[in-house]
């Protein structure tokens, strides 16, 4: 066995691990293997990729996008082109979106009475991404919420009383930007859409026809059960399984770098990783 982390998240989106630091403690639990996926930029890959190399791990590029779909949808995309203009050029598009929507709840949690400026929630956030659990860490560190699971509950989670939707891709544009720019994509932690099996399966079939690569199936959370009702689900649609942790550090407490896969889990050099 061997341990691998192919949903990984730096403070280029909302982790709290800086990309060296992310690399190094990568290394110290021994992984064979490490994908950065950010949500919806690809700025921390370079110095991600090298800093994999000059400590001997072996680096995967990724992205993890949101798809509009009425329930939580995401798509992980591997081994995409490095620079490649057109990607590029739509996830400025995704993130000008998602900039809108943050500064949109700054301004509802102020309406609350609430301290909460876009310039102190960017502060946090140190990278080009912002993202909701920076704005949670603002609340928390002002006193207006104890943790930052109390802050997405009472309100910037959906129901929350400064919840703002935002403008997402279809799933579909999410894996035709990815393939064209090279990548395999594929759907990531498939039981956070909670559709039950049969609906779940018509979703991955969907998908499947659009270009889906694999499904991550083995996910920090996931249970044995599950876990192996994706595989079955995965070999009946030829899909290739995936797997992830979504470590976030300290924002995906309890959770731990590194899931534990045979050495033969996935086809490695269509990744172009040799393990």
């Amino acid at each position: 066995m061997i341990l691998i982390d192919m949903h990984v998240h730096s403070t280029y989106s909302d982790g709290s691990y800086e990309v060296g630091a992310l690399v190094r403690y990568a290394k110290s639990r021994r992984l064979s293997l490490l994908a950065l996926t950010d949500h919806d930029t690809t700025a921390g890959i370079s110095s991600f990729l090298m800093t994999c190399k000059m400590l001997g791990v072996n680096g995967l590029t990724g992205i993890e996008l949101a798809a509009d779909e009425g329930y939580t949808l995401h798509i992980l995309g591997y081994r995409f082109l490095e620079n490649d203009e057109k990607f590029e050029k739509h996830l400025e598009q995704v993130r000008e979106g998602r900039d809108d929507r943050n500064a949109a709840m700054c301004r509802k949690l102020q309406s609350l009475g609430m301290d909460i400026p876009i310039e102190e929630v960017e502060a946090i956030a140190g990278g080009d991404v912002v993202a909701r659990p920076h704005i949670a860490s603002l609340l928390r560190k002002k006193g207006y919420v104890r943790n930052l699971q109390e802050a997405f509950d009472k309100y910037i989670g959906a129901g929350g009383s400064a919840y703002v939707e935002r403008e997402r891709l279809s799933a579909e544009d999410c894996i035709e930007m990815i393939r064209n720019a090279g990548g395999l994509p594929v759907l990531a932690h498939p039981m956070q859409t909670r559709l039950d099996e049969g609906s779940l399966e018509k979703l991955i079939r969907r998908l499947k026809d659009a270009g889906l690569w694999g499904l991550e199936a083995v996910y920090a959370t996931h249970t044995p059960e599950q876990t192996f009702d994706l595989m079955t689900i995965a070999a009946k649609n030829d899909l290739y399984t995936t797997a992830g942790t979504d470590f976030h550090g300290v924002y995906s407490a309890g959770v731990e770098l590194g899931m534990a896969v045979s050495e033969d889990f996935l086809p490695w050099a269509r990744l172009g990783i040799r393990i």
